[in-house]
């Protein structure tokens, strides 16, 4: 169904479904809140409906079931097909990064009888919305002799919590009240409270005894001291857990829904697949979307060639000459990520005739980029009538959407790197509102729907 809200009276009294898809979903949206997490979560999940790590198979055969793991930030899952490999597998990718704010590598400090930290925000996020929320603090500890602590402070009520201050309107009228939006907080001026209490022991200095403190609780407590900052991974990110939204509970409001949503679906599609599949069928749980999908763990590494060869070398035994470009330009991916949904508030900056709503379920993006398309893949035509046959096939809710209006700004996708590659690609993903916002909001219909494409392109 093209390009109506979805909520049909037939689909109304079935709402149940729809409701039940998403108590899992806000559920993985609570337990995975960066990237290593999501990785960990859906390693249990495809371990329990019989995917096995790719290392233990010498050998792959027709309906096996495999994961890879790369530097605990991406997972893959494949099932493999009848078909010859050579002749295409279908990928769907999508993205488990999200904005955040990172500690910095020597973030402790004392000033005026307060601790705090230093961060540096991540990804592209509107600063002066991370002021004065409830954060908790996640990620990995790694100590010099290898040891991994994991921490997460801030999401048990027991825990503390940590929050940036703001200045008081009382006296913003020369430092804040002047600056533009993007300047209301500057990226410095982002750091946290860790508290405000002295320790008085007979070892320590009596230079910052607030400071000694923190140290004093994260070496009891956690296990590490300050120099191991500089091996850690830590993340501050909205607490809380993910909640229904509005009085008929129809809207989801969580953090990190670009693009867990996507990561969700697709995941669930690939593990709820119950028969053998005629393509050899991945997901890719990619990192470092958000800041240009460098680094290794992003799409503009070799990691997609890498678990792709070990894929044809398992099935065929070996890997001739150019086996791997051939498996590559046969193929197909659905690039799974979210497209700004239309806000009545700030519907200027659409087209209405090319934009997408809630509820009006996913949405085909031909393509993204900015100004003249700058930073795009514009899919083939004939690749987007197949996956609009697809959709029109199983019923599913679709719509398309751009971001915005033209020159108005823009946004890119890894779509274009799985292009690169020689893949047939086109991004198709849910809408959101309030988009690299602390809390996002999804349509719970546009969830379920996003799942039920994803599905139908797995049966492709």
């Amino acid at each position: 169904m093209f390009g109506k809200n979805g909520w049909t009276k037939e689909r109304v009294n079935e709402a149940n479904v729809i409701f039940d898809f998403s108590e899992n979903y806000k559920k993985f949206l609570d337990d995975g809140k960066t990237e290593r997490e999501v990785v960990e979560i859906s390693k249990k999940m495809a371990e329990a409906s019989g995917f096995i790590n790719i290392d233990l198979k010498e050998k792959l055969e027709v309906g096996d079931k495999v994961y890879f793991i790369n530097r605990n930030k991406n997972i893959v899952l494949s099932i493999i097909g009848e078909d010859d490999i050579l002749k295409g597998i279908n990928y769907i990718v999508s993205h488990i990064d999200s904005p955040r704010i990172d500690l910095k590598a020597n973030p402790l400090y004392e000033d005026l009888e307060l601790a705090y930290m230093k961060t540096h925000y991540y990804g592209g996020i509107k600063k002066y919305q991370w002021a004065t929320i409830p954060l908790s603090l996640h990620g990995v500890v790694v100590l010099e002799n290898g040891e991994k602590i994991n921490i997460v402070i801030g999401e048990d009520e027991k825990d503390p919590i940590f929050m940036i201050p703001d200045l008081l309107p009382h006296l913003w009228g020369k430092s804040q009240a002047d600056r533009k939006a993007p300047e209301v907080f500057q990226g410095e001026e982002l750091q946290i409270i860790v508290g405000s209490m002295p320790l008085y022991l007979e070892e320590c200095d009596s230079k910052d005894l607030i400071k000694q403190h923190i140290l004093n609780i994260l070496n009891n407590k956690y296990g590490f001291s300050e120099e191991d900052f500089i091996s850690a991974e830590l993340e501050l990110v909205p607490s809380g857990k993910a909640r229904d939204l509005g009085l008929d509970k129809s809207l989801i409001a969580g953090y990190g829904q670009d693009d867990r949503i996507c990561a969700y679906t697709s995941l669930k599609a690939i593990l709820d697949f119950d028969k053998i599949p005629k393509k050899t069928l991945v997901c890719f749980l990619a990192d470092k979307e958000e800041t240009g999908s460098n680094g290794s763990t992003g799409l503009q590494s070799t990691y997609l060639e890498y678990f792709t060869t070990e894929l044809i070398c398992k099935i065929k035994g070996m890997v001739n000459g150019n086996d791997l470009q051939k498996t590559l330009w046969n193929s197909k991916a659905l690039s799974s990520d979210v497209n700004a949904a239309m806000d009545p508030i700030f519907k200027g900056v659409h087209d209405p005739m090319n934009a997408a709503k809630l509820n009006n379920g996913i949405v085909i993006t031909k393509y993204t980029g900015s100004r003249g398309k700058s930073g795009t893949n514009d899919a083939d035509a004939e690749f987007v009538a197949e996956i609009r046959n697809m959709l029109n096939k199983n019923n599913i809710v679709w719509q398309i959407g751009m971001l915005g209006k033209v020159d108005e700004g823009g946004g890119g996708t890894v779509a274009m790197f799985l292009a690169q590659k020689g893949i047939k690609t086109i991004d198709v993903g849910p809408a959101l509102l309030s988009m690299h916002a602390p809390m996002e909001i999804s349509s719970k219909l546009d969830v379920y729907e996003t799942y039920r494409a994803y599905l139908a392109f797995y049966e492709l």
